[in-house]
């Protein structure tokens, strides 16, 4: 595999659909299924990810931050997999369950590792 080519791939999914909520070319992105692991504050960790359910989960943080934008400060490969670091941002202008709309701008850090299969 083609490492730069693999970081180019997570940096046009990133801004594709993180950033701009768009769905038209998630197939190129997404395999059939996969798991999120590790993520205790994600409502979908330790989930089965499908297409309908990813888009779902993009939606529900957009809806909730419209606003959201992944920042990437930093990516580092190795074999098959991308690991990012990145900032997050938004404002929360739609409710979440339990958590009603604040209009308050949030920003945090984490790291994300992609794995990629086939390219």
């Amino acid at each position: 595999m083609n490492h730069k080519n693999l970081k180019s791939i997570l940096r046009s999914f990133l801004e594709e659909v993180w950033n701009s909520g768009n769905f038209s070319n998630l197939e190129n992105y997404l395999a059939s299924s996969y798991e999120i692991k590790d993520d205790p504050g994600d409502p979908w960790n330790g989930k089965i990810i499908n297409e309908q359910i990813f888009k779902e989960r993009v939606s529900y943080s957009r809806n909730a931050f419209p606003d959201l934008h992944f920042d990437i400060q930093e990516m580092i490969e190795e074999n098959d997999k991308v690991a990012v670091r990145w900032k997050m941002s938004g404002t929360h202008i739609g409710d979440l369950p339990q958590l009603p709309a604040t209009g308050k701008t949030f920003i945090i850090s984490g790291m994300t590792i992609y794995y990629f299969k086939d390219g």
